[in-house]
């Protein structure tokens, strides 16, 4: 498995743009041209509370025409709690082939790395990423190999900052952070929640260095595409590919640096930035993806058919 990316304090890696976006009725419009989709589930299939139906028949309706449907998130947890998380919400199981997390992504990179003791941050929820696996769980900075971060401990009242002399303990003796969800924020219901990825973004202005396996990054979308080529009995061009997403810093940049067409779902965590939430400014649309040094193959407010 390929080894996860590594951000020294400020960097940020360049990502080409991709010719202008169009706001399209339905995936229905552009269907036909892939045979293969890496849909985000966060924002696109449901909200954190309950699924969108109409995303939920689209991608159903994809695969009974012969696609095939990957779902790939930052969920920082293996693939099998997400599963039951999607049943739980109203997502079919026909309307998706196989799930891959940064979970999966992180837990194998633990297994097979060089860190034999961790510290961990992150929800009691959460800490299935590392069970069982053989490494020891230490508490004090200057016994850890590697500090994992999957999120805060309790995300309906905590932020960032009341990470900041934790994390630093951390940073200044030189433990590398390992973060297993790379999102800054994530839709919960009307409201956003702090993600593992702000942890991370606070851990390099602290001087720290953050090992990142998620979107958008390639580890995990390696691991996505063996899935697809697999359950299309073939290798797949990366043009026979669509990604869906509503997170430009991770769908959005993930897509460009993968070279995949990505169909943008506005009315997700941007949705305040495009006007009406159901009928986006499609110049506003083009020209934040502009300014971000992104590009979209098309656009809808919300996946539908």
């Amino acid at each position: 498995m390929s080894g996860p990316v590594r951000l020294a304090p400020g960097a940020r890696p360049p990502f080409e743009s991709q010719p202008m976006s169009e706001l399209i009725p339905g995936l229905s419009a552009i269907a036909p041209f892939y045979r293969g989709i890496l849909s985000d589930i966060w924002g696109v299939v449901h909200n954190g509370i309950s699924a969108f139906p109409p995303a939920v028949e689209a991608l159903r309706t994809y695969r009974a025409e012969g696609g095939r449907v990957v779902l790939i998130t930052n969920a920082p947890r293996p693939n099998a709690p997400i599963h039951e998380q999607l049943s739980r919400f109203g997502v079919a199981r026909d309307a998706y082939d196989e799930i891959v997390t940064s979970g999966d992504v992180t837990r194998v990179w633990l297994a097979e790395g060089p860190h034999r003791s961790i510290a961990y941050i992150g929800s009691e929820r959460d800490r299935v990423l590392i069970a069982g696996l053989d490494i020891e769980e230490v508490a004090a900075p200057e016994r850890a190999d590697a500090l994992v971060v999957t999120g805060l401990f309790n995300d309906e009242v905590e932020g960032p900052e009341d990470y900041r002399a934790r994390l630093s303990e951390f940073a200044r003796l030189g433990v590398p952070l390992i973060c297993a969800n790379p999102d800054i924020v994530v839709e919960r219901g009307p409201k956003l929640v702090w993600c593992a990825g702000a942890l991370a973004r606070l851990y390099v202005e602290l001087g720290g260095s953050v090992d990142l396996l998620g979107k958008p990054h390639s580890p995990i979308y390696a691991r996505a595409r063996a899935r697809l080529d697999v359950l299309a009995g073939r290798p797949l061009q990366t043009s026979e590919v669509l990604a869906i997403g509503d997170g430009l810093p991770t769908d959005g940049r993930g897509a460009i640096a993968e070279g995949l067409d990505l169909l943008f779902i506005t009315a997700g965590i941007h949705a305040a930035d495009f006007g009406e939430p159901d009928a986006p400014d499609i110049a506003k649309v083009r020209a934040r993806l502009t300014a971000e040094g992104l590009a979209a193959r098309a656009v809808l407010a919300r996946l539908k058919w």
